[in-house]
């Protein structure tokens, strides 16, 4: 499932931006190819990073991810329901399942994102193969 209005990388993390916030998660496809996810491991509130920075890990049974930022800004909110519910990626990755909120320092980190028909050609490209 590829959501209209997101914004996607091709790391497979998606932005909801809301004026200066963007919520970030990972997609539906990335939480399909990890499997079950057992632990998430947050960034801190008030941490600074940059776009392509490593602001998560996602670990599952079958493996440990690193989840990327796709903005520049600092994060100003966690999704502390993952702590003891991480799990809630594979049930409702877009909403229930977001990882962090951002404040968006510079918006022409957004230019390099992907929107969903562009995401969704991206990972039809993965299933070719």
């Amino acid at each position: 499932m590829i959501v209209e209005g997101l914004l996607y990388t091709k790391q497979h993390e998606w932005a909801r931006v809301e004026g200066d916030i963007a919520t970030i998660g990972i997609t539906d496809y990335a939480q399909m190819m990890l499997g079950e996810i057992i632990f998430v491991e947050l960034p801190a509130v008030g941490t600074e990073v940059r776009s392509d920075s490593e602001i998560a890990v996602v670990e599952s049974t079958k493996a440990a991810s690193d989840i990327f930022s796709p903005v520049t800004g600092k994060v100003t909110a966690v999704n502390s329901a993952l702590e003891s519910e991480p799990e809630l990626i594979n049930k409702d990755c877009y909403n229930a399942g977001w990882i962090c909120k951002i404040d968006i320092a510079d918006d022409t980190s957004l230019e390099a994102l992907l929107n969903a028909e562009q995401y969704k050609q991206y990972v039809k490209g993965f299933d070719q193969k």
